[in-house]
């Protein structure tokens, strides 16, 4: 089974039985495997024709590695010893990954893992077992504590939740505080996996910024909701009137024609520019700084909204809220969950809503889940809430139904 990420790069499980030979000295390599099950021989043909045993690998190990580094061939056969089934890791993957690092950690990994070949090859080092541990020692070592098969695990499954529908949006409302009425909502990825169940989003996406699935999901995210805005307004006699909030990481904006898919995916979908608002981290800002000012430009002279997503948990540089189009400070739930028992957070949401205000930037609070922490931000003088005390995250048919159902909270008599 074979699929294929947004960067195209390749992803397969492979299988392999008792006796199989998986690579051959000699050969051209153009991947390397993580053992997910089952254990292999190594084995070296010397110049004199004697093979001799090197060690054996078992699950988490990671063989044949060096072929992606370079175009060598092969230094050492590899046959299985039961069956085994692998995960793969193509050269196309790994360059991939390579070319989205630092330049210079780049040049880095690409002199170490070259060095790494050489000294294999001259000094011979996997038979000198009084001076090295048994190498699958170190190997298994490594991955237990990367947590890489199970990383790259979920990172295949999650590409074929892509493929087959298994992933879906969640709609929280975004609440007008003056008023009291839905001005628009945050759009949340869900992921039901047919054998694991829910997978929280803490754990999938981190993994699909890392490998660059995220570009893909953001993508399908950024269509689905804006067509879901069209359907909800149409439902429930509202027109352009609401806005649809998509989160976007720095891998989104480093993607290959972003701006362009960006503005496809709003013209295709049928909704204005204004109805659009994308939510980035500090993070984005800090790691290119350059790129992503002249982007979110663009995407303000649209019309879009930018806003800054889980505000004064990262840099949260003043300079950079002057430096960059931003419309919109996002307060951090872990703040707004906090102020009522601690001064410092109480004090700390308090200065960013007045940064936001003098500035004359909207101000969103998160993860709001009582009258009083209502009250309070609306005392502060705080635009928009969104939390469970006002709605849950929701499907798309829920929210119709919501909406239907919604009388403008009053938080005051």
């Amino acid at each position: 089974m074979t699929k294929s990420d947004s960067n195209g790069a390749s992803h397969s499980k492979r299988s392999f039985d008792t006796g199989e030979i998986i690579m051959r000295q000699g050969d051209a390599g153009d991947c390397a495997y993580i053992i997910e099950e089952g254990t292999v021989e190594i084995l070296i043909e010397k110049p004199d024709g004697r093979v001799q045993h090197v060690g054996t690998r078992g699950p988490g190990a990671l063989i044949g590695e060096m072929a992606i580094v370079d175009s060598a061939p092969r230094t050492a056969t590899v046959r299985a010893l039961k069956p085994c089934k692998m995960l793969e890791i193509t050269m196309e993957d790994f360059t991939s990954r390579l070319t989205g690092t630092d330049p210079v950690m780049q040049m880095i990994m690409q002199v170490i893992l070259t060095r790494y070949r050489d000294t294999l090859t001259r000094a011979d080092i996997l038979h000198d077992s009084d001076s090295f541990p048994p190498p699958e020692m170190l190997e298994q070592d490594l991955a237990e504590k990367a947590d890489v098969v199970e990383s790259i695990k979920i990172a295949n499954e999650f590409q074929t939740a892509l493929e087959n529908g298994e992933l879906s949006l969640h709609y929280q409302p975004i609440i007008d505080l003056t008023r009291g009425n839905v001005v628009g909502f945050e759009a949340l990825m869900r992921w039901i996996h047919p054998e694991k169940g829910f997978i929280s989003p803490g754990v999938f996406i981190p993994i699909a910024e890392k490998n660059g699935l995220i570009v893909q999901a953001s993508r399908w995210a950024l269509g689905e909701s804006c067509r879901a805005l069209r359907r909800i307004e149409a439902r429930v006699g509202a027109d352009r009137e609401m806005y649809m909030s998509v989160n976007f990481s720095s891998t989104d904006f480093a993607s290959e024609n972003f701006i362009d898919h960006l503005y496809n995916i709003i013209s295709e979908s049928d909704v204005l520019p204004t109805q659009v608002r994308l939510e980035i981290t500090e993070r984005l800002l800090i790691q290119q700084p350059d790129n992503a000012k002249a982007m979110l430009q663009m995407c303000k002279d649209a019309g879009m909204g930018i806003a800054i997503d889980d505000f004064g948990t990262g840099y949260s540089s003043l300079s950079y809220l002057y430096y960059f189009p931003i419309d919109t400070l996002k307060v951090d739930q872990s703040f707004v969950r906090a102020m009522q028992r601690d001064e410092k957070s109480l004090e700390l949401v308090k200065s960013i809503v007045g940064l936001g205000k003098n500035m004359k930037m909207s101000i969103i609070a998160e993860g709001v889940e009582t009258v009083e922490e209502a009250r309070l931000l609306q005392d502060m003088g705080c635009d928009k809430v969104q939390g469970y005390y006002f709605a849950k995250p929701m499907p798309e048919k829920d929210v119709i139904e919501f909406l239907r159902n919604y009388q403008p909270i009053k938080l005051r008599a």
